[in-house]
């Protein structure tokens, strides 16, 4: 290796013909670099410079090289790790068993966090800064992020929050040789200054509504006291596990899913008229308005399909929650698009993946994804200080100061 460390600007260009030999000579003066650091950390640690006398009788001296390679955005770079005789040295600029230095760590972390397979990602190191990055390296290297994984969703919470949607996405997971659906359940908060953040996201099996018992059991356990509205979907049992913890909290039912689940059992050439009808219903201005007009429904489509008139008249309540309020709230509640727009832009991630190997594996690439989403949240929802207001006055005493 050629030492440039005494050469000018000048002098180095004149060694350079290409741009390969300008990243050669890089790479160069990185690698002689770290060997200048590694020298001068032995120094440090046994007290004198190399061949000083001091050294003499002291017990301890050096005792030859130990070779090792590292990967970095340079590519591969194989050094000399000065050694002790009592094996007491280790280096700190470069601990003991890292094979890459973190700048190539945070490029892997990045390209996993944009869903990108362990095979492009080796592919793109190798391409572009000629690496050999193997699958079990990818893997180590991202499971480092797990420990901030459960930081994050153990974190402590406000104390109220006015809106909250619970949702789940679906992902498919190996388990014991077989793939198996699981579900990420999903908790959107709207917090009193009127910043969406995700409160947290739990890995489980098919959603079940004693899932999310558990669920806002572990808000409350982070500090959450009070949640105004809840906004949810259809789920058998949902509600009862949101106020069987938060028993003052009012829950509206998403009125998409509600259509979503009636245009199933509709014949497609009457979806339209059907679904011109129910709007009447959802976009009364009053309660008594809507009531008026699910009578008409009623009167109209009963005969036909009851099943559709049933499933209103059971959940009528939950559904007509949102008419308690003003426009301005109405409009942020009546469906959970809130969340579901948040679960699509996980899917722009996750859609390379047919199947996750692990549960671990799956949390790593959905916490990436969402700290990549919710760092875009800095500004509040649009109109929320005139819901803000609205809260304050219908709410007296739960926002708090």
């Amino acid at each position: 290796m050629q030492n440039y460390r005494d050469m000018t600007i000048r002098e180095l260009a004149g060694q350079c013909e290409t741009v390969d030999d300008i990243h050669a000579m890089i790479r160069d003066l990185f690698k002689e670099t770290l060997q200048q650091v590694f020298e001068a950390e032995i120094e440090e640690h046994l007290g004198y410079s190399k061949h000083d006398s001091k050294g003499i009788n002291t017990g301890n001296s050096r005792n030859g090289y130990s070779k090792k390679t590292i990967k970095s955005k340079l590519g591969e770079t194989k050094l000399n790790i000065p050694r002790d005789r009592k094996g007491e040295y280790e280096p700190q600029i470069i601990k003991k068993y890292e094979t890459s230095i973190n700048g190539l760590e945070d490029q892997i972390i990045a390209l996993y966090s944009k869903g990108m397979s362990t095979r492009d990602i080796e592919d793109h190191m190798k391409d572009i800064y000629g690496i050999n990055v193997s699958s079990s390296l990818v893997s180590k290297v991202t499971d480092k992020v797990l420990p901030l994984v459960y930081e994050w969703q153990s974190r402590l919470l406000d104390p109220v929050y006015p809106i909250v949607f619970l949702d789940a996405i679906h992902f498919k997971v190996k388990h014991e040789n077989r793939i198996v659906s699981k579900a990420a359940y999903t908790v959107l908060g709207v917090n009193t200054d009127g910043i969406k953040d995700i409160l947290g996201i739990w890995i489980g099996e098919d959603e079940s509504a004693s899932f999310w018992l558990n669920v806002c059991q572990d808000l409350k356990s982070r500090g959450v006291q009070d949640i105004l509205i809840a906004c949810k979907d259809g789920l058998s049992g949902f509600s009862e596990a949101i106020n069987a913890t938060f028993p003052k909290t009012d829950i509206q039912s998403c009125i998409i899913h509600q259509l979503r689940n009636n245009v199933k059992c509709v014949p497609h050439k009457f979806r339209k008229e059907l679904m011109d009808d129910l709007k009447k219903v959802y976009k009364a201005y009053t309660i008594e308005q809507a009531e008026l007009e699910f009578d008409e429904f009623k009167e109209k489509w009963g005969k036909k399909y009851p099943s559709v008139i049933k499933s209103w008249e059971t959940n009528w309540l939950e559904l007509t929650t949102f008419f308690s309020y003003p426009v301005e709230i109405r409009k942020l509640i009546y469906t959970t698009n809130t969340i579901e727009a948040f679960h699509r832009q996980l899917r722009k991630v996750t859609k390379t993946k047919t199947a996750y190997p692990t549960d671990n594996a799956l949390r790593k690439i959905v916490y990436l994804a969402t700290v990549g989403v919710t760092d875009k949240w800095s500004n509040p929802i649009p109109g929320w200080l005139e819901c803000r207001q609205q809260f304050d006055i219908m709410f007296e005493g739960r926002l708090g100061k």
